[in-house]
């Protein structure tokens, strides 16, 4: 229980941290660039507090939970033993976390209503629906992708900047032949996927395994999970802009 105290009040803490750099930033523009008082103070302050309570639990619950999880599902699929489950894991651990991104669901309803305003979908409630529920779809499946080849990566020892370039190569050779449209989105959409959720059950996965396999050095061979995480939705995207 007190261990449990101290985390919260160190998560709590680091939350206060962080935001403070954007309340300051907000205050000086607002005050002294703009010249203008907050229309809305109460609801500010109560806004921020929302946001600091919200964003302390959030960390709270990784520390507690997602982290060791994660971790501990990596040791007991390496101890397993099993290639198949543990490539199985890794898929469906990417599809799961980047389908319940709140960045990409907001990116996805952006990019649905650019489509529909530029002709390339109909300018219809189902249309854009649909729309971005495929790129969202797209883009869960590009970093199930991705999870698979970051833990192949590790199990191998293959360098991990060779992978990296190759693949940025391949994605920048692919924006000349997707549709310009679609170009910005597939970059954003690298972006939005290693966010809240993601990010820390895929860096835990990573960081297990290397743990878990002998020779492996986890400040080497852990991380880098996410680099394919980002990476592969940018060559998914367009190639599904490509064929719309």
């Amino acid at each position: 229980m007190n261990r449990s105290l101290v985390l919260f009040a160190r998560a709590t803490m680091g939350s206060l941290r962080d935001l403070l750099p954007i309340v300051v930033v907000i205050v000086v523009f607002q005050l002294l660039i703009i010249g203008q008082p907050f229309p809305d103070v109460v609801g500010l302050v109560i806004g921020l507090a929302l946001v600091v309570v919200g964003l302390t639990l959030f960390v709270f619950g990784l520390e507690m939970g997602l982290f060791p999880i994660g971790e501990s599902m990596a040791h007991a699929l390496a101890r397993k033993g099993s290639l198949f489950w543990l490539i199985l894991f890794a898929f469906v651990l990417g599809i799961s976390t980047t389908i319940a991104e709140p960045t990409l669901i907001a990116v996805a309803s952006e990019a649905a209503a650019m489509a529909s305003a530029e002709g390339m979908i109909a300018d219809t409630d189902s249309a854009r629906s649909r729309f971005a529920l495929h790129l969202r779809l797209v883009t869960a499946l590009a970093v199930g992708v991705a999870i698979v080849l970051g833990v192949v990566r590790i199990l191998k020892g293959w360098p991990l900047h060779h992978l990296v370039i190759g693949g940025y190569v391949l994605a920048m050779l692919m924006t000349g032949w997707a549709p310009p449209e679609m170009v910005g989105v597939a970059y954003d959409a690298g972006g939005v996927t290693t966010s809240t959720i993601t990010v820390p059950l895929v860096t835990a996965l990573g960081v297990g395994l290397a743990i878990s396999i002998k020779g492996r050095n986890p400040a080497l061979d852990g991380f880098g999970l996410i680099a394919f995480a980002s990476l592969m939705p940018m060559i998914f995207v367009m190639i599904f802009g490509m064929t719309l």
